[in-house]
């Protein structure tokens, strides 16, 4: 898992098997023989991936100010989305084909959204009720990585895209 980990953060996005091996000092033999296949590594790589993006999440008090509650949460996941950059990128390559990267990134879209709904739950409650199921899902996708990577790929530094998810948190919730 280590060596798929390590080639995917270096930018091989469509690691063999063999590159695999080679980069864990091991036969290819072996891989298959611990992983059965791919996709099980696939799994078990995205679970260690998940464990450490739940520890970077620092639990962000949802009675505090609301500016407090933005800045928190956009420092946040700035920093968990710029960290899961060259693995989601492999990711997008792999989902069509990997029920388990498919069921690991709905299962951190899920875990946002709910964050997302725990932290502003008093501002979502004053929202009109026919406008709260639209400004959560806006929420909740604008602290997606597609945001944060359009925001990067186009140019915009780590403090610039920060900057830009802030103001659209805030616009969201003060409207």
């Amino acid at each position: 898992m280590d060596a798929l980990l390590q080639l995917l953060e270096e930018g091989d996005l469509q690691p063999t098997a063999s590159r695999i091996a080679e980069r864990a000092g091991i036969s290819l033999r072996l891989i298959y023989h611990h992983f059965g296949d791919l996709e099980s590594l696939f799994r078990a790589a995205a679970a260690v991936e998940g464990e450490r993006l739940a520890a970077m999440g620092e639990p962000i008090d949802p009675t505090g100010p609301l500016d407090d509650r933005i800045d928190a949460l956009v420092a946040q996941r700035a920093e968990m989305l710029e960290w899961i950059t060259p693995v989601r990128r492999a990711a997008l390559l792999q989902e069509p084909f990997s029920e388990e990267l498919r069921a690991a990134r709905d299962a951190f879209h899920a875990a946002g959204r709910d964050q997302v709904v725990e932290l502003f739950a008093a501002e979502i409650h004053d929202l009109p009720a026919a406008t709260r199921p639209a400004v959560i899902d806006a929420l909740s996708t604008a602290l997606l990585w597609g945001l944060w990577d359009d925001l990067r790929v186009t140019g915009h530094s780590v403090d610039e895209a920060t900057a830009a998810l802030r103001a659209l948190v805030r616009a969201l919730l003060r409207p």
